[in-house]
C-alpha cells in the first residue's frame, strides 16, 4: 500500500504540472514577460561566495626601494599564481581517427583409418551393424570450420571553447591545480562545461593562458541539459529494454 506521503506528495506534482500547462496554454501567442528590476543580490538568494585563497603574507619593503620582496620581476607578474587566482584555458580539441580490420580465417582438416583386424569380431561387427563392418572405412573423421570478421571506425570531433579556471591547489614542486566550471543558458537548454588538471607555471603565457593540451591529467567535460538534449535521449522504458533484452 502506499504511503499517505506518497500519495500527497504525488497529488502536490500532479497539481503543479496542471498549473504549468495551463500557464503555457494562456501564454499562447504572447511574447515572453521580461523579469522586472531587483536588487541583483536578491537572485541568488544573498548568498555569499566563498573560494580558495591564499595566505596573507606579510610584504617586506626596504627604505627607499621600489622593489618588493619575493617580485617575479620589477613590475606586476600578472600571471595565475596563487590559490584563488584565475586564469584562462584555451580548448581546441581536433582529433580525428580512421581504423579499419579485416580478418579471414578458414580451416579443414580430414583423418581417415582402416581397422583389418578387430580381436576377431570383425564378423560379428557385421551382422550387428546396420550396414555391415567394412575394414577399410573403419574410421573416417572430417572437420571445416571458417570465420569472417570486419570493423571499421571513422571518428571526427572539433571542439573550440575559452574557458576561465581558478588555481585550488599549489604541490609541493610548484605546480597548479585548476578547475573551472562554465553554463550557459539559452532558452530552456543549459550548455555545461568544465575543466581541471595540473599546469606547470612555466606554460603560463604572459597573457595568462594555458593550452589544454599543456594541462597534464585534463579532465574536460562539455555537454548539456535541458528540453532538446531530453529529446534526443531515449525514453527510459527503452533504454531499460536495450538492456535487458538479449536478442
Amino acid at each position: 500500500m502506499h504511503s499517505p506521503s506518497r500519495i500527497a506528495l504525488t497529488l502536490i506534482t500532479l497539481i503543479l504540472g496542471a498549473c504549468s500547462t495551463v500557464d503555457r496554454i494562456n501564454a499562447v501567442g504572447q511574447a515572453p514577460a521580461l523579469t522586472p528590476i531587483i536588487d541583483p543580490r536578491d537572485r541568488n538568494g544573498d548568498r555569499v561566495i566563498t573560494m580558495p585563497m591564499p595566505r596573507q603574507e606579510a610584504v617586506a619593503r626596504q627604505p627607499n626601494s621600489l622593489w618588493a620582496a619575493g617580485s617575479r620581476s620589477f613590475f606586476k607578474d600578472q600571471r595565475a599564481a596563487k590559490i584563488g587566482d584565475i586564469l584562462t584555458v584555451m580548448i581546441d580539441i581536433a582529433d580525428k581517427a580512421e581504423v579499419s580490420n579485416q580478418s579471414t580465417r578458414s580451416r579443414k582438416s580430414e583423418e581417415g583409418a582402416n581397422i583389418n583386424n578387430l580381436l576377431g569380431f570383425e564378423n560379428t561387427l557385421g551382422k550387428i551393424l546396420p550396414n555391415g563392418y567394412s575394414p577399410e572405412a573403419a574410421i573416417d573423421l572430417g572437420a571445416d570450420s571458417s570465420s569472417t570478421g570486419q570493423g571499421t571506425v571513422n571518428r571526427k570531433e572539433k571542439v573550440e571553447l575559452t574557458v576561465a579556471a581558478v588555481v585550488t591547489q599549489i604541490l609541493p614542486n610548484g605546480n597548479l591545480v585548476i578547475e573551472g566550471h562554465q553554463e550557459v543558458r539559452i532558452n530552456f537548454e543549459l550548455r555545461d562545461l568544465s575543466v581541471s588538471g595540473i599546469v606547470r607555471p612555466e606554460d603560463i603565457s604572459f597573457l595568462n593562458e594555458v593550452k589544454h593540451t599543456q594541462i597534464a591529467e585534463a579532465r574536460i567535460s562539455y555537454g548539456g541539459r535541458g528540453q532538446i538534449s531530453d529529446v534526443q535521449q531515449p525514453r527510459y522504458g527503452q533504454q531499460v529494454i536495450d538492456i535487458l533484452f538479449p536478442f
